[in-house]
């Protein structure tokens, strides 16, 4: 296997740590539009089959180029959301098999945003199904953590833990703290503001998908391994559009433990419009330019892979179900937790981008073998999910269960 990995931030640099401890590659491209980044992430490895590239990953003939001239037959794609389609695109017109851990954007309905979907999550991929499909050609979507290795718990409590499942839920929480801020985001800000912000999504059988307001339906989740109770609320997330794709239930949520402070936060800075993506005009030294409020905000706050020394605590992110087996009453909880004194020690990077790189790698390392295979756009419900948690596992990350 050949790999072009596009985007060297936190999680693209912790995929680089990762996947050189595996020998299931030959090669393994490493680009980003700012080519300080790919080289360094290169350079820290001493590692010959890595190698540095810049691309622009919005130039979708650039990074066809690239994929052809390194002869790669998988792109894996660690940029922001912005980037799905072109590199999605790409990779189909250079023959590769595409990987990513986002999906495409969603747009809110224009006159019922808080009651009816408008462009879902993946829409413009899964638009594509057919044409990916009949080439006999793979898109593996949404296969970060959640989504990602959450959609294989979903998979997995259908396979094997429920006769009838009443709902899925997806819940995230942890007790991570950051020395010196009072707001420091562990994720990137651009992609935790368009996921917060958004109207979330809930499946229902006997609905289909629809909306709700913004950090809605509050409860209080206890989280395994020390973590605790957190307070957690509707988000938007890829897991809601995916799991219904594949697994049967009759209900589908995500719920995300952010935080009182986060939340007013995040609704202050709707409030202001730094939301916003469409650039405005600002004044400089050289004349007015255009800026987009979004990305100065990300500019204004620490680059979450710089924290890992200031972290402190565990992330969980796990899948809760809820249905029946063999006649009876049964919940559990499938649950994948990282300690950032272990990831920043063993891998040197922080536990939530840690934790999202390692699943796309023991995804690839699937692909390489033959475990997994399909044609299509496909999300990780549509793979058999025991070679996975076995191999997880055998990457020095276990799972757990719990029984509710």
């Amino acid at each position: 296997m050949r790999v072009l990995l596009v985007g060297a931030g936190g999680v693209g640099t912790a995929i680089t740590r990762i996947a050189a401890r595996r020998p299931f590659f030959e090669a393994f491209v490493v680009a980003d539009y700012d080519p300080a980044r790919s080289a360094a992430a290169v350079a820290a490895l001493d590692d010959d089959r890595f190698h540095a590239e810049r691309v622009d990953a919005g130039d979708m003939a650039a990074v066809a180029d690239l994929l052809a001239r390194h002869r790669c037959d998988v792109l894996l794609n660690a940029t922001d959301p912005r980037f799905v389609m072109p590199l999605f695109h790409a990779a189909r017109s250079a023959g590769a098999t595409y990987v990513d851990m986002a999906m495409s954007l969603s747009r809110p309905h224009p006159d019922r945003p808080y009651e009816e979907c408008g462009v879902r999550l993946g829409d413009a991929q899964f638009a594509e199904a057919d044409d990916w499909a009949e080439a006999g050609a793979l898109a593996l979507v949404g296969m970060g953590v959640e989504p990602g290795l959450s959609d294989v718990f979903a998979r997995y409590a259908a396979d094997e833990l429920f006769d009838e499942i009443e709902e899925i839920g997806v819940r995230d929480g942890a007790n991570l703290t950051v020395e010196g801020h009072d707001f420091a985001p562990s994720f990137n800000i651009w992609t935790t503001i368009e996921e917060c912000l958004n109207p979330p999504v809930v499946y229902e059988a006997d609905r289909g998908w629809f909306t709700t307001a913004p950090f809605s339906e509050p409860e209080v989740f206890d989280f395994p391994e020390g973590i605790g109770p957190v307070e957690c609320v509707n988000v938007e997330h890829e897991e809601v559009l995916l799991v219904p794709r594949w697994v049967k239930a009759r209900r589908v949520t995500f719920k995300y433990g952010l935080g009182n402070q986060f939340i007013e936060t995040l609704k202050t800075l709707h409030l202001l419009g730094l939301d916003r993506t469409t650039p405005v005009t600002v004044p400089s030294a050289s004349g007015p330019v255009p800026v987009s409020p979004r990305d100065v905000v990300a500019a204004c706050l620490p680059d979450p892979a710089t924290l890992g020394e200031l972290m402190h605590g565990k992330t969980c992110a796990g899948t809760w179900v809820r249905g029946v087996k063999d006649g009876a009453p049964r919940e559990v909880y499938l649950y994948h937790v990282v300690d950032n004194q272990w990831s920043m020690a063993e891998y040197g990077s922080q536990a939530v981008v840690w934790q999202t790189a390692v699943n796309p790698v023991v995804a690839l390392e699937l692909l390489a073998t033959g475990a997994w295979s399909g044609a299509g756009v496909l999300g990780p419900e549509a793979f058999p999910p025991r070679p996975f948690l076995d191999l997880l596992t055998a990457y020095g990350s276990p799972w757990g269960q719990r029984e509710q």
